[in-house]
């Protein structure tokens, strides 16, 4: 079992993220992580193994500063547990995070078809594809790039998102296609 959390306040997002995690340890997991958004874009922690390990490499959220953040709990279904499978995954030019649950099936003709078209891949996840689709789609309008991407993934999924281009609002995907977005003021699209 996955899990994943979404904190978007003026508290500082870590802490509330690594508790929310915590809370999620029942379920079983061989991962964890979090990305917040800071001034200087998005900040990745991950590790294998335990969140202890993830509370102690960040110092229970005190050297992760930001206001906006995304975390998850990983349970291998692609890839071995390790400290560079685990989520969130970043998009090369690293303007996205992404968290993810489910399984993507088509993910290994998407995963040819971006390393075609130059992408890196860093992990051996179906969830990087997911990550990467949205760099290649997105071109200003974070909407459109999500919802473009969510159209080319086939399987059982739910999303968590950030972009460093808009860094109060965390996006979130269900397998509908449905998105959604939150910032300090709640809104749907």
């Amino acid at each position: 079992m996955c899990g994943i959390v979404g904190f978007v306040g003026k508290q500082s997002a870590a802490p509330i993220l690594l508790k929310g995690l915590q809370q999620l340890e029942y379920r079983g997991y061989d991962s964890a992580g979090i990305a917040v958004m800071d001034d200087d874009g998005i900040r990745v922690e991950k590790v294998s193994g335990r969140i202890a390990r993830l509370c102690e490499k960040t110092e229970n959220g005190a050297a992760v500063p930001g206001i906006i953040g995304i975390g998850h709990t990983r349970w291998a279904t692609h890839g071995a547990p390790t400290d560079i499978n685990a989520h969130p995954h970043l998009s090369n030019d690293g303007r996205f995070a992404i968290v993810h649950n489910g399984i993507i099936e088509n993910y290994l003709a998407l995963r040819e078809e971006l390393i075609a078209d130059g992408y890196v891949f860093r992990s051996e996840t179906d969830t990087e594809t997911i990550v990467h689709l949205l760099e290649k789609y997105y071109d200003g309008d974070i909407k459109t790039a999500v919802m473009k991407t969510a159209a080319r993934l086939e399987g059982s999924y739910a999303l968590g998102i950030l972009c460093a281009d808009a860094p109060d609002t965390l996006y979130a995907v269900d397998r509908s296609g449905r998105a959604y977005e939150k910032r300090y003021l709640s809104r749907r699209w």
